[in-house]
């Protein structure tokens, strides 16, 4: 295996994105979700990916996208992100190593970390909405 390199370019971002969702399309936990979702649409789930890892990573901005509102009904606990998170972090680790890398790993805590509590609170408040 080639020495691990900090994530500085879009190659380095199609690398991580389509490793991490290779992982995710074979996880028994999360591969049901995404699927269901994504079904045929992959290529432009990933593009999206590879954009949005790229604006927030790079702070070359080609997302422009609302990450929270796809995700708000989607059938997902803590272990879902858990699981999630595991992979995420499992691959930079294979993959990458340097600062990028490491806030990487530590972005993607605190975006698992505020999709939950918004998800919680959207489930608590669905009532209310008219």
């Amino acid at each position: 295996m080639p020495e691990a390199n900090d994530i500085l370019t879009l190659d380095d971002i199609k690398l991580l994105v389509d490793t991490f969702y290779n992982k995710v399309q074979k996880d028994a936990l999360l591969a049901p979700v995404f699927n269901e979702r994504i079904q045929d649409r992959w290529p432009e789930h990933l593009e999206k990916m590879y954009k949005f890892w790229q604006t927030v990573l790079l702070e070359e901005y080609t997302y422009f996208g609302r990450p929270f509102p796809p995700h708000a009904q989607l059938p997902v606990d803590h272990t879902h992100f858990a699981e999630w998170l595991q992979l995420f972090n499992q691959t930079i680790d294979e993959l990458f190593t340097g600062d990028k890398a490491t806030e990487a790993k530590w972005r993607a805590a605190k975006m698992a970390e505020m999709f939950q509590i918004k998800i919680a609170h959207f489930r608590g408040n669905q009532h209310n909405i008219i």
